[in-house]
């Protein structure tokens, strides 16, 4: 398990940008990973390629068992190559694409009240149907909490109104997300002490 302050993010990104050009350029995947890799067990997380801006895979894991660093490495190499919404990213692509992580907490079962658009992802479940949108994509489309909701009862195959249904479980989570630009862009703390970090939005 995780907490904010304690993610190497250069670490992990550095970590998603060798599997992605590994597994892009058809050589094996990371076999041993640094030896300060991030030791921590994930609960959680979604890498984001976009390409000039725009979205060009997004793959994720919960609740795998595996460390952070294992995961994250996984999941660029599939984002790359697996996601079915997609053609695989081609070896000329790797220099213009972006990655970005959103390392989540333990999802916890939420009311529907309590969910706050921007700052919960969802997961909405029936049995082994299931779908989840991360926090993000809620400030992206000006979603209300309602709104986000129903996106992700859409997102599991359900009709939007799903979860008013009892056998429907609703689980939400926080996510640390991270960016190549962000980590790039950081600047040594000012006079006033503080760097200046943005956010990526994903989908």
């Amino acid at each position: 398990m995780f907490s904010p302050g304690s993610l190497d993010k250069k670490l992990l990104l550095k970590i998603a940008r060798e599997a992605l050009h590994a597994g892009v350029e058809g050589r094996e995947s990371l076999q041993n990973l640094p030896s300060d890799a991030a030791p921590q067990q994930s609960t959680g997380v979604f890498v984001t390629l976009r390409k000039r801006g725009r979205l060009r895979g997004c793959i994720g894991q919960v609740g795998t068992g595996e460390s952070l660093a294992q995961v994250i490495a996984h999941c660029a190499k599939a984002a790359a190559l697996e996601d079915p919404r997609f053609n695989p990213v081609r070896p000329e692509e790797l220099p213009e694409i972006e990655i970005e992580i959103s390392a989540l907490s333990p999802l916890e079962e939420i009311a529907p009240e309590q969910i706050e658009a921007g700052r919960h992802g969802l997961m909405v479940s029936r049995g082994s149907q299931r779908g989840l949108l991360l926090p993000q994509v809620a400030t992206e489309m000006r979603w209300t909490a309602r709104r986000f909701l129903e996106e992700t009862c859409v997102k599991a195959g359900f009709d939007p109104s799903a979860w008013h249904e009892p056998e429907t479980k609703i689980q939400g989570f926080t996510a640390e997300v991270f960016s190549e630009s962000e980590i790039h862009s950081e600047k040594l703390p000012g006079p006033r002490g503080r760097a200046k970090s943005r956010y990526s939005i994903s989908t």
